[in-house]
């Protein structure tokens, strides 16, 4: 027997165990009369087995119980089943949809607007892709480049929302197949473009990309997903996925390097995620590339820290002085509060 809220499932077992209570029939006796072994039978009774219309007509014989009664019952026990199993799931699946940000979904346009509970359920499953909400706990659908995802936690389900934002949107971006080389070469033209403008660079980075089988996606901001950026195989192509407007150009590059390290860096596509090791190579692979290790410490001896001194090492680094900067707050060589006036913030069209 099986239960919901508003259902009960009992297999038709439960009236054989009637049946031969009523005769004073052990089940030992049963199976030999129905010329079937006692295993099966015990399943039988237990509903672990489907009543086949074979079985009908041999309790047809045995209990003089017509078979189109026990075939009736049989599929009143399945449809209730199913009935059981749909509300228990819904009612699970309910319990999810509380913790994700919905409105702020639905305010992108990711999802209708509703405040109905099961309607968001279904369509949470539907934008999702999935049958029930639980299932995207799957290594086999969560598998990005980033720390193991837990269906428990709000910020991971806010960072799997964002994440299939970026997968659908990906879809409609056609890409050349997948090419590591290719992208390791075009990696000193991409640092180029942090001289460029978002209006210039935008179409010409995601054209390099492209070019080596990765989507680029500019995605909002999404409240609880503590996220910069993620990156992740979709099919035959590679998706990176980026938080952009109004963010600070610095941020905006070492973000975007992050992502194409883990790539160059055989991170994605790994069944649990990066580990700490692999977060902390992809930063280390991301600082260096926009300034090299030795330039940088060169500067640093230099303790030259004026508004001249990093903009004269940012042009013989051929890049832009808030990447400069940047990396001199986060290494504690100046405070947060200071040349953040060599800053550019950048509004990138989602």
């Amino acid at each position: 027997m099986v239960r919901s809220r508003s259902h009960i499932a009992t297999p038709p077992g439960a009236t054989i165990r009637e049946q031969l209570r009523d005769r004073g029939m052990s089940q030992k006796e049963f199976a030999a009369r129905m010329d079937m072994s006692e295993k099966h039978i015990s399943r039988l009774i237990n509903g672990d087995v489907q009543l086949t219309p074979e079985v009908a007509v041999r309790l047809e014989m045995v209990l003089g119980v017509p078979a189109k009664f026990w075939n009736n019952l049989e599929a009143i026990y399945r449809e209730r089943i199913v009935k059981v199993e749909a509300e228990n799931a819904m009612d699970s699946d309910a319990e999810l949809a509380r913790l994700f940000p919905y409105s702020e979904m639905a305010k992108f346009g990711w999802v209708p607007e509703t405040r109905d509970a099961k309607k968001k359920v279904i369509y949470l499953r539907k934008y999702f892709e999935v049958v029930k909400l639980s299932l995207l706990e799957s290594e086999q659908i969560t598998r990005i480049a980033c720390r193991r995802l837990a269906i428990t936690e709000k910020s991971d389900l806010a960072l799997m929302a964002w994440i299939q934002a970026a997968k659908i949107k990906a879809r409609d971006i056609k890409t050349a197949p997948i090419d590591i080389k290719g992208l390791i070469a075009a990696i000193p033209e991409i640092r180029k473009m942090t001289l460029l403008k978002p209006a210039i660079f935008c179409s010409k980075l995601k054209k390099s990309l492209a070019n080596n089988g990765i989507a680029l996606i500019f995605l909002p901001h999404l409240k609880g997903s503590f996220l910069q950026g993620a990156t992740f195989l979709d099919g035959k192509k590679i998706v990176v996925g980026l938080t952009a407007r109004g963010k600070d150009a610095d941020k905006f590059w070492f973000s975007l390097f992050h992502e194409l390290a883990h790539i160059i860096l055989g991170h994605v596509g790994q069944s649990m995620g990066t580990s700490d090791e692999d977060e902390k190579a992809a930063n280390a692979w991301s600082a260096d590339t926009l300034i090299g290790a030795d330039d940088f410490d060169a500067f640093r001896r230099k303790r030259d820290y004026s508004k001249q001194g990093v903009l004269r090492f940012a042009k013989e680094q051929e890049i832009a002085p808030g990447i400069v900067v940047g990396r001199m707050q986060r290494e504690g060589m100046i405070k947060y509060s200071v040349l953040n006036n060599l800053k550019e913030k950048y509004e990138i069209a989602v």
